[in-house]
């Protein structure tokens, strides 16, 4: 074997080369081309023959997709959320208070979880009867508060995106808190020795210096915001209605349930421009900013 490779030097570059274009572009190229097939149903004889842009045409006249692109969209919004939370928390952990490395295990526990563990968690705490929301606010006297969280069409977004910043305030206040410490002690002390207190320390030395910082955690939230697939399935299923359907959710319904698999893979390409479109400037103006 090792005769082999030092005859062969570059095939161990050439078959993972090979296997990603063949597992990644391969399959994106044959996505695109059932989304413009004319594959309706499923049937073991299908054509796959040239069917034009019709499923492109039949998804921007689809009111589902606008209701999927809307909740896509608004799930961006655990982006600023979760942007602050990081911050307030990371600039807590940095004042050196006792108990700080509990507490720091503490936060970033959510983000160890998987999303089908913490939909579940989440769809139980929601639960009308017996959730423990709920049952807090009926102990404190709020039962008018007390509703269906996940169940009502007017909450179940923000209960969804209250769950995700719970999973990931913790892991974007580590990012922050790793960009504070990497501030020289040294530059600090020089500071504070000029006379500066804690508060102009922190808005002239030490906030400038997140810039990367801010970059990753705005790159991880909006990937995982565009993910998150299996947390919304496991804790609504897209329900109530279509109430939280997103991208990913319906091209999983129509491809899956429905047998469209031509107009699934049209919403499974539309979804990846979507990505590029907002993933790759965010990459940009990171790389550049780091430069």
């Amino acid at each position: 074997m090792v005769k082999f490779l030092k005859r062969h030097p570059m095939l161990p570059l050439i078959i993972p080369a090979a296997l990603l274009i063949y597992f990644v572009y391969v399959a994106l190229g044959w996505n695109l081309w059932v989304s413009v097939s004319d594959w309706e149903q499923y049937s073991l004889e299908a054509s796959y023959g040239f069917g034009g842009f019709q499923w492109y045409i039949h998804m921007f006249q689809d009111p589902d997709f606008w209701v999927a692109l809307k909740n896509t969209l608004l799930l961006f919004l655990i982006i600023p959320i979760c942007l602050v939370l990081g911050l307030l928390l990371a600039l807590l952990m940095d004042q050196g208070l006792k108990g700080t490395s509990l507490f720091r295990n503490l936060i970033l526990l959510p983000f160890a979880l998987s999303y089908v563990v913490t939909g579940t968690v989440w769809a139980w705490m929601y639960n009308p009867s017996s959730g423990i929301i709920n049952s807090i606010l009926r102990s404190l006297g709020l039962d008018a508060l007390a509703g269906n969280w996940i169940a009502s069409q007017e909450t179940v977004m923000g209960s969804i995106i209250l769950a995700l910043v719970w999973q990931f305030s913790g892991y974007v206040a580590l990012i922050f808190l790793a960009g504070i410490k990497s501030v020289p002690q040294n530059v600090i002390n020089a500071a504070k020795l000029d006379g500066a207190y804690s508060p102009r320390i922190y808005a002239k030395l030490v906030l400038p210096s997140l810039k990367g910082a801010l970059s990753s955690a705005v790159t991880m939230l909006a990937m995982y915001a565009l993910r998150s697939f299996d947390f919304i399935w496991q804790m609504t299923q897209g329900g109530p209605g279509t109430a939280s359907h997103t991208l990913p959710v319906l091209m999983y319904r129509e491809t899956f349930e429905q047998n469209n698999f031509a107009y699934g893979a049209a919403i499974a390409s539309f979804l990846l421009v979507l990505v590029l479109v907002l993933i790759l400037p965010i990459t940009y103006f990171s790389r550049k900013k780091r430069r």
